[in-house]
Formats: structure tokens, C-alpha cells, sequence
């Protein structure tokens, strides 16, 4: 028996055309079978998107990993040769974290991590881009950003981080960072742009310890 149906059956009609059929060249039972087989192809398509995202997730911070990172570099920078638009990335150190770790356990350092990476996670548009790149160092892509305006957003990032205590185990931590920021060029390779702006980023922190000393009086 061929399949007939008298109301219109727009997801069967679509789901034949995407195979090249009509109505009438499939029955009721053939047709039911398809949709079984589409609903499974969707639902595995979904899960493969899943396990992707899990892939590409930091395992301590909610941001990307290194690699997935990198590969949002490499697309940022095909755009900023394609159309010449300006973005910057940000390297973040976090300052003094082996002496939290070795003070008060890997727990509480895993736990900082966590916190960082969810306030900048928060304090970023929906077209930047956040990703833990080893140890306690993240990166931030900024899509769109000149020089000024990344130096701009450093300096807000870095106030949010010193500025958002962390309650662990019954005892407050405060995060403590360094910045480098450092504009995309066009023609430059991710792993490139990662050392110039880690280069910065030191420094910046060789500058404020500097500075630092000499108010002590050393």
C-alpha cells in the first residue's frame, strides 16, 4: 500500500524531498522507517556537537582549551587578513599561584582557576573568545579591538579579577594578575601572536615589580 495521507504533511514532504522522492513513491511503513532513521541521524548529530564542545572544553576552567583556543586564533586571524579588521589577544599569568597551591592544596588552586575563568568568561562580549592555555595563564581573544581599546579591556578584566574574592574551604583567596596584550598583525601564525602577547605580559610584571622595589627602598 502506497503512502496517502488527506492533510499536508510538511516533515514528511521535506523529508522526501531531501532524498529525492514523493509521496507516492514510498508506503505508510517505508515512510515511518525514514522518519525512525531521521530522528536518530538528528539526535546522533547532536550528540556528536556535544561531544565536540566537551572536546574543546578547559578540564578545571569553564573555557576553551589550548587547542580549541588556537583554532579560534587561526579563524580570528584569517579574518583580520581577509578584511582588515583590528583584534588583539590578551595573555593572563596569575600572580603568586604555585605559593597558593603549595600553601593550601591543589583544590583550592583548581578552585581559583575555576573562578578566574568564569569571570572573564562573564566579563567578555559574545564574540571574544576565553581559553585556559596551561597551568595558571589564560588567553582572551578580542574580535573587533584595536590597541587602545584591548589595553582598556585588560585593565577592566584585571580590576574584576583583583577585585572578586574566592570563599574556599572557610578561607578567602584573592587572585592577583599580570596582562599582556598584544594586536594581531595579519600574516602572523597563533603560536606567534601567544608569545608576543606572553612577552608583554612579563613585561608588564617585571615593570610593576620594579617599580615596586623602589618604593621600598631597594
Amino acid at each position: 500500500m502506497l503512502f496517502r495521507s488527506a492533510k499536508p504533511d510538511h516533515a514528511a514532504t521535506e523529508l522526501l524531498r531531501s532524498l529525492g522522492l514523493r509521496k507516492g513513491d514510498v508506503s505508510a511503513a517505508g515512510l515511518r522507517a525514514l522518519r525512525q532513521l531521521s530522528a536518530e541521524r538528528d539526535a546522533l548529530e547532536q550528540r556528536l556537537i556535544e561531544a565536540r564542545a566537551l572536546a574543546d572544553r578547559d578540564a578545571l576552567a569553564p573555557v576553551l582549551n589550548r587547542r580549541a583556543f588556537l583554532r579560534e586564533l587561526h579563524r580570528t586571524m584569517s579574518e583580520v587578513e581577509r578584511y582588515k579588521t583590528p583584534a588583539a589577544v590578551l595573555y593572563i599569568d596569575l600572580d603568586g599561584f604555585k605559593a597558593l597551591n603549595d600553601g593550601y592544596g591543589h583544590a583550592a588552586g583548581d578552585a581559583v582557576l575555576a573562578h578566574v575563568g568564569r569571570l572573564l568568561l562573564d566579563s567578555v562580549r559574545e564574540s571574544d573568545v576565553v581559553g585556559r592555555l596551561g597551568g595558571d595563564e589564560f588567553g582572551v581573544i578580542l574580535n573587533r579591538a584595536g590597541a587602545e581599546e584591548a589595553r582598556a579591556k585588560a585593565a577592566s578584566l584585571n580590576e574584576k579579577i583583583n577585585a572578586s574574592p574566592i570563599l574556599h574551604a572557610g578561607v578567602i583567596h584573592r587572585a592577583r594578575a599580570s596582562f599582556g596584550v598584544h594586536t594581531i598583525a595579519v600574516s602572523e601564525d597563533p603560536e606567534t601572536a601567544i608569545a608576543r602577547a606572553d612577552e608583554a605580559m612579563y613585561a608588564e610584571k617585571y615593570a610593576r615589580r620594579s617599580q615596586a622595589a623602589q618604593f621600598s627602598g631597594f
